[in-house]
C-alpha cells in the first residue's frame, strides 16, 4: 500500500475507531460576546470524541470513546449526545459531590463575526477527564472483538500528570491489538501552561509519539509539542505547505515511525471568510489538497473534521490523494454547521471532494 499502513479489515462486532479523551460541553452564545450573552446553544465536544462522532454519524463506521463520565445532570446530557452521534462508550464513572466535582468540563466560545476573532476559554476546574490513569480501562476487553484504528490527542496529554502516562498504555494495548495509531497535536498553549509548560509538552508527547503511525498537527504543532526545529524557509502564506514540508525530515528523524503527518491550511481573511486546503506528507510524499473559500458560520470543529475524513479514507482503502480531498471536503462541511460535530453525509464529503458545488440538490 502507498500509505504504508497495514490495516486490517473490518471485523463484525469489532470496532473500527476507537478514541480517548476528556468529553466536554461547549457553550456557544453565536455572534454575541460572552460578557454580553442572556442565553447559549449548547454543543457536546472533544477533540478525541470528534473525531469518533463524525467517524460513526457521517461515515457509517463502528467507533467507540474511552472517558471519563461523572453522574449528574451535565453528564447525562452529554451522554445522550455521545449516544446519538452512535458512538459507543466506554465511560470511567465519577460521582459528583453536588458542590464542586468532579466536574465535565466547560468551554465557552462566541463565533465572532467579520473583523472579530471568535474568542475561546475554558473552565476545566477539577475535571473528571484529568483524573483518568494508566489502569481505568479494559483495553483488552475494549478492542477485544477487533480494532482497526485507535486516536488521542493533545488536549488530552495536556490534562494532567497521568493522562499522558493513559494515552501511552492505551497505544501500547491498541498496537498489541493490530490497530493504526493516530494522535492530533492540537497543542494549546494554555492547558500546557498550567501544567508544566513547553518542555513538559515535549517530554510527554514524545514518549506518546512513539507509539504513533499517523500525526495530525501544523507547523506550530510540531515545533512546540514535539520541539522539532521549523525550517530555514518562511512560509509565504499560511496557505504555503513549503514550511511544513521543511519540517518533516526533522520530524521523521525523531520518530522514525511515524508514517504520516497532514495537516490542515487556513488563511483567515475574517472570521467569516477563510480560505481552506490541507497537505499530508504520506510515506516520503506530497499530497495537496485542493484550495476553496469558505463562508464559515462556525469554525470550531474543522480541524477534527478533517482529521476525521482523512482516517476514513484510509481505512477505507481509497488513494491517499483521495484521503486527503475526503479531509479536506469534510473539514470544510463542518464549517458550514453548527457545533464541533458533523452534520454532513458522505455523499455530500465524496461530492464536495470530487470538486462538489454548492447549486441546490433537487
Amino acid at each position: 500500500m502507498s500509505h504504508g499502513l497495514n490495516i486490517k479489515p473490518a471485523v463484525a462486532g469489532g470496532l473500527d475507531f476507537v478514541a480517548l479523551g476528556a468529553l466536554v460541553h461547549r457553550l456557544d452564545p453565536g455572534i454575541i460576546p460572552f460578557r454580553k450573552a442572556r442565553n447559549c446553544e449548547i454543543h457536546v465536544s472533544g477533540g478525541e470524541f470528534n473525531c469518533a462522532a463524525n467517524l460513526a454519524d457521517c461515515f457509517e463506521l463502528s467507533t467507540g470513546v474511552a472517558t471519563a463520565m461523572v453522574n449528574y445532570p451535565i453528564g447525562e446530557l452529554i451522554a445522550e449526545r455521545v449516544k446519538a452521534m452512535g458512538v459507543k462508550p466506554f465511560y470511567k464513572h465519577f460521582k459528583h459531590n453536588g458542590v464542586n466535582g468532579p466536574n465535565m468540563a466547560a468551554v465557552y466560545s462566541d463565533r465572532g463575526h467579520g473583523v472579530r476573532a471568535p474568542v475561546v476559554f475554558y473552565n476545566r476546574a477539577n475535571e473528571a477527564g484529568a483524573l483518568l490513569k494508566p489502569g481505568d480501562f479494559n483495553w483488552q476487553e475494549i478492542f477485544g472483538n477487533g480494532v482497526r484504528w485507535f486516536h488521542s490527542g493533545g488536549i488530552f496529554a495536556a490534562l494532567s500528570e497521568t493522562t499522558g502516562e493513559l494515552i501511552v498504555e492505551a497505544m501500547t494495548a491498541a498496537k498489541a491489538a493490530g490497530a493504526i495509531t493516530s494522535l492530533d497535536l492540537n497543542y494549546r498553549e494554555k492547558l500546557w501552561n498550567i501544567s508544566g509548560g513547553e518542555k513538559r509538552a515535549v517530554d510527554t508527547l514524545a514518549r506518546i509519539v512513539d507509539n504513533v503511525d499517523v500525526l495530525v498537527g501544523n507547523e506550530e504543532d510540531l515545533q512546540k509539542g514535539l520541539g522539532v526545529t521549523g525550517p530555514a524557509v518562511e512560509a509565504t502564506s499560511k496557505l504555503d505547505p513549503s514550511a511544513f514540508i521543511g519540517m518533516m525530515d526533522n520530524v521523521v528523524k525523531k520518530h522514525p515511525n511515524v508514517k504520516i503527518v497532514a495537516t490542515t491550511l487556513r488563511e483567515v481573511h475574517t472570521t467569516s471568510r477563510h480560505t481552506w486546503s490541507a497537505v499530508a506528507w504520506i510515506n516520503g510524499k506530497i499530497y495537496n489538497a485542493p484550495q476553496c473559500d469558505l463562508d464559515v458560520h462556525d469554525r470550531v470543529g474543522g480541524g477534527d473534521g478533517f482529521a476525521s475524513g482523512f482516517f476514513y479514507g484510509l481505512l477505507n482503502g481509497d488513494s491517499p490523494e483521495e484521503a486527503v480531498k475526503l479531509g479536506w471536503a469534510h473539514g470544510a462541511l463542518l464549517t458550514t454547521f453548527p457545533g464541533d460535530t458533523t452534520m454532513a453525509t458522505v455523499d455530500q464529503v465524496r461530492a464536495f471532494a470530487k470538486g462538489g458545488s454548492a447549486r441546490i440538490q433537487r
